[in-house]
């Protein structure tokens, strides 16, 4: 990757952490000192967070490089670390969810309710046939009983294949069939924006294949709606768990069994299956849980907003806080139903201290305005995070003021579904943190950014991220198919992982990531960043969101076109003859001010709404469709289909 990055994403304002935070923070600079003998340090962590069954001798093998076992020799169970050990503890009656479905009701659970309803789910799979090694797949929304199974799988050493609830049947079949899962776990629907979609058709339709080893569905009742019955292979979740002992004994398995299979969605052709293991996994999520988010379990409310249909969900809601005794929250709904301040409203009513969501969800909220948040109590948030995406300085700027009163440390973590946990991330108490920057590799990890020869480039230049040193919860392949791995993810850089992503080094060594290589667009020979131009785009007072994609051109190779969303008291200009072509061309005389005249946009879409899926993605690949004048991809993942109609007439009439 060229140097014409260097001029990209300055940014002068720095945070420092407040003397009050730091001296009570969970980590400090010390961290990075004891990470310098790396397999210590990763003992320790092992050792401190964790309850072994059988205790480790060996750390790290990477002899047989890219794979890498960590902890190979030690035993333990993920369930018994997430549950059974805070009951005998003492912390019973911790609790562990606060439950908040979309229509305003909830419930409480306990470690104690907890850790008996997933012993007896674990106790009716083993009734099912489930045994060690099998793989279960669970397509469920987000309520309890998702992490209850998924915690009751690993509690008999079941990997299991979580597949988001908004996926389609055709995506839940691929998955089953490649995981050759034997068990699906299910609801017979979902409520969703004030209205209930089935789930169990779904799995009907995907079974119907006839080419899956499926056994059994079970079937958690959720909505009360009617589902079609197979009395040969479906149970009622009501049948069977309740009338089960609690007493189970979790199984002990080696730190290397899988834990997890999950498949990265929105790519084409066969899924990719990145397998997850236990000891290693849990050691580095736990790890990052508590000092990223400088988590007190005594007295903090955790909020991560993912679905466990994500990793992010997998990592930072069903297993980390709860192997850390974490109080969190898990929230059914979408942010605005039943009306745009329910996120607020949430904090509001449990008192959550640390809140972990994604850019595209702030920017939603910034462009909601202001009076929504500003409606409720948010002082007992003390620490806010980002996930999934870059975030641009503005949005992270509105974050901290808005969402933060200027007072709670930003943590914006880069990290994978293949990394299984955080990678780059400031340490709120010890990081200045600087607005659309992730900065820094935790302690523990080794992170470079390397030219197109692999060669780490200075302070000042961009280039390709890679890790350089095995991790503990690194992905142990692709399910079924490890020279594909090897191929994907180690062959670019021989000995160093490549994630995908480009990234750029400021003048004081922090990371700024680009996006994929993908949204890294050759513009008349110069690389510019889809992010950087976003970045600009939402910078302007009149531009809630965008979204920019590089389109093939016939003079310059591609050309940047981009979709925009304007705030609500700019919206009418867009409409009034003449206006909108001025509002147009204020757009890109703004990014050439801002970046330079080559990354002014070809072409601007104003629209109402952006594609995204249900778990706020923006699925930028269908815009480019649309911008390079294609047939637009598969939308059955987004959440409303009819975005694309309504982007593809508006550019037609362009």
């Amino acid at each position: 990757m060229s140097d014409d990055l260097e001029n990209l994403l300055h940014e002068e304002r720095s945070f420092p952490p407040s003397p009050e935070f730091a001296a009570q923070a969970n980590a400090s600079a010390g961290l990075f000192e004891e990470a310098v003998d790396r397999e210590a340090f990763w003992t320790a962590q092992a050792r401190d967070l964790l309850t072994w069954d059988t205790a480790f001798t060996q750390v790290l093998d990477f002899s047989d490089a890219p794979f890498a076992p960590w902890f190979a020799d030690g035993t333990l169970n993920a369930a018994y670390n997430a549950l059974d050990r805070h009951v005998d503890n003492g912390l019973g009656e911790r609790v562990a969810i606060h439950f908040e479905a979309e229509d305003g009701t909830g419930e409480t659970w306990t470690y104690a309710r907890l850790r008996d309803e997933v012993a007896r789910t674990a106790n009716a799979l083993t009734g099912l046939g489930v045994g060690l090694g099998d793989r279960v797949a669970v397509y469920m929304p987000m309520i309890p009983q998702a992490v209850v199974a998924m915690l009751a799988c690993a509690r008999i050493g079941a990997p299991h294949s979580v597949v988001f609830g908004g996926f389609s049947a055709e995506a839940l079949h691929s998955r089953i069939l490649d995981a050759s899962a034997r068990m699906v776990i299910t609801t017979d629907g979902q409520f969703r924006r004030g209205t209930t979609m089935p789930l169990k058709g779904a799995v009907d339709e995907a079974i119907a294949h006839g080419d899956t080893p499926i056994e059994h569905v079970l079937v958690y009742r959720r909505t009360g709606g009617e589902v079609a019955w197979d009395e040969s292979r479906d149970v009622w979740w009501h049948d069977v768990v309740p009338r089960q002992s609690t007493e189970h004994t979790p199984v002990p398995v080696p730190a290397e069994h899988p834990l997890f299979i999950l498949y990265t969605s929105g790519t084409t052709g066969k899924p990719k299956g990145i397998l997850h293991t236990t000891g290693g996994y849990l050691t580095q999520t736990a790890y990052t849980h508590r000092n990223v988010f400088d988590l007190k379990p005594e007295t903090d409310v955790y909020w991560c907003t993912a679905d466990v249909g994500w990793i992010t969900g997998h990592s930072y809601v069903a297993y980390a806080p709860l192997v850390n005794g974490a109080t969190q929250v898990i929230y059914e709904g979408t942010p605005d139903t039943p009306h745009r301040g329910r996120w607020w409203e949430i904090v509001q009513k449990y008192g959550v201290t640390i809140l972990y969501t994604a850019p595209t969800a702030i920017r939603a909220c910034m462009k909601w305005g202001e009076e929504l948040p500003n409606g409720f109590d948010l002082s007992s948030l003390r620490l806010l995070g980002s996930v999934g995406e870059p975030i641009n300085p503005e949005a992270w700027m509105w974050y901290r003021r808005v969402i933060g009163h200027d007072r709670c440390p930003i943590v914006d973590t880069w990290w994978q579904t293949e990394t299984g946990a955080i990678m780059i991330s400031p340490l709120p108490g010890v990081t200045a943190t600087k607005p659309g920057s992730a900065q820094r590799a935790l302690p523990g990890i080794g992170m470079d950014v390397v030219n197109d020869l692999g060669e780490p480039v200075p302070n000042g230049g961009g280039g390709y991220l890679v890790l350089t040193e095995p991790w503990p919860a690194m992905l142990r392949g692709i399910w079924g198919d490890q020279e594909r791995y090897r191929e994907t993810y180690w062959s670019r850089f021989p000995g160093m992982y490549f994630a995908g992503d480009g990234a750029k080094k400021d003048d004081d060594g922090d990371i700024w990531l680009l996006g994929r290589v993908d949204d890294v667009m050759n513009i008349s020979g110069h690389r510019l960043s889809t992010t950087e131009i976003e970045s600009a785009l939402v910078s302007h007072p009149y531009v809630a969101e965008a979204a920019v994609v590089g389109a093939a051109d016939d003079t310059t190779g591609q050309a940047v076109v981009a979709f925009v969303i304007l705030r609500g008291e700019f919206t009418e200009l867009a409409d009034e003859v003449g206006e909108g072509r001025d509002v147009v061309a204020q757009l890109r005389a703004h990014v050439a001010h801002e970046i330079g005249p080559i990354a002014k946009p070809r072409d601007i879409l104003i629209v109402n709404e952006l594609p995204k899926t249900r778990s706020g993605k923006i699925m930028r690949r269908l815009l480019k469709d649309v911008a390079d004048h294609r047939t637009v991809g598969d939308v059955t993942t987004l959440a409303d289909s009819s975005v694309m109609s309504l982007i593809q007439r508006g550019l037609a009439g362009k």
